[in-house]
């Protein structure tokens, strides 16, 4: 069953195109109602327990429903299958990036891509914020996390808002109710090691200024604080790769966010381009594997923690009330990166003009995400 339920993994991450909604759809058509792995209610269970966990939701899932028929590891493999396409395409991608840089002018090949990953990430703003504003409450915290995230340009504000959204629900949101059944075993030990890097990497940054060792820092603390998915990432990444550390120009940063949205598979896979493109000056291939394995390894060590406990926690009402104000803060942060990213754009019409097109193709045309991409790749080529 493992080999055959892998096999089925390797498919779907060939065909995930469209996002961590369009992820779970597929997962529902493919492992549930076609191979029965599990039902379409534990299959909503689980959702709900990664969308209180940091990390990529959509893989958290993908490798919690490993855990569930195999332990921790067929969850592991599950992930390793899940993510690998992705990551290695993600890789060459950085390398092809660099390449065509240097062989050919970019600033004419990937001219059009940023404005149109302006567009994905406008479609992901109102997308979000459709779902996660509910009440008055919750968008007001959605409008006002944007601004702030756009007024305080730090990474350390992203965390920042979202704990102080989860509290504000807590205490001002609907009540909810709690009937705790028994007890189970807990696994310290992934708790104990996701804090142990997290904590440690923190404080070994600040004694060495090794490239190697401050980008897995960086990119295991995106994956340790990052609430809402691959595009929440977006902002906090961009911010410390691209305003604070300067790994990365705006114009690169833009173009892996683009091609990304050309990959079947997890959003943040963008992390092994990130990566590479910051280790470019020589150890290239060595940053898009660090990126891809700092980023995805503590919502992992996570799901191994919470999923045992998984139906102990969820019945918590401070958990239950918490998460309406995370889920609305993190949907601001992406309403920030459209103001931050578009703002960088540059001051033409086109610029703009493309930006909403992509918007208004994906919304109403229902066009697929990478049919854009590599539109408007070919617009670089021939215009």
């Amino acid at each position: 069953m493992n080999t055959a339920f892998l096999k089925d993994i390797l498919i779907l991450s060939f065909s995930a195109f469209g996002g961590p909604s369009a992820h779970i759809a597929l997962a529902l058509e493919h492992l549930v109602k076609r191979k029965n792995y599990l039902t379409e209610e534990e299959l909503i269970e689980l959702m709900a327990l990664c969308s209180i966990l940091p990390g990529p939701t959509s893989t958290q899932t993908i490798t919690s429903i490993g855990y569930k028929l195999g332990g921790p590891t067929l969850a592991f493999l599950t992930l390793m299958t899940w993510v690998m396409p992705a990551v290695i395409g993600m890789s060459l991608l950085s390398f092809g990036y660099l390449w065509l840089t240097e062989t050919y002018d970019s600033s004419n090949i990937f001219k059009y891509v940023p404005a149109v990953a302006v567009g994905f990430i406008i479609y992901a703003a109102y997308k979000i914020g459709r779902k996660v504003i509910k009440s008055s409450l919750t968008g007001m915290l959605f409008l006002l996390s944007g601004i702030a995230a756009i007024l305080i340009r730090q990474a350390w504000i992203f965390p920042l808002l979202i704990i102080l959204g989860g509290i504000t629900t807590n205490f001002l949101g609907k009540s909810a109710t709690q009937n705790l059944v028994e007890r189970p075993a807990i696994q310290w030990k992934f708790l104990g090691l996701f804090l142990l890097i997290l904590i440690g990497g923190r404080v070994a940054v600040e004694f060495s200024d090794d490239k190697l060792l401050v980008l897995f820092e960086s990119f295991y603390r995106f994956g340790s604080i990052i609430f809402g998915g691959g595009q929440v990432l977006i902002p906090v990444m961009q911010t410390e790769m691209v305003d604070v550390k300067n790994y990365l120009t705006n114009e690169e940063f833009l173009t892996g966010y683009g091609l990304v949205q050309g990959m079947p598979g997890p959003v943040f896979s963008f992390s092994a381009f990130a990566g590479g493109l910051a280790m470019r000056d020589g150890a290239q291939l060595m940053g898009c594997l660090l990126g891809a394995l700092a980023i995805f390894l503590p919502g992992t060590l996570l799901i191994f923690f919470v999923y045992p406990v998984w139906t102990y926690l969820k019945q918590y009402p401070v958990i239950q009330r918490a998460m309406p104000g995370v889920n609305a803060t993190a949907g601001g942060l992406i309403l920030a990166a459209v103001f931050i990213l578009g703002g960088s754009l540059e001051v033409v019409w086109w610029s703009y003009g493309l930006a909403i097109l992509a918007f208004l193709l994906l919304e109403f045309g229902k066009v697929p995400g990478y049919l854009l991409i590599f539109g408007a790749i070919g617009l670089g080529f021939f215009l």
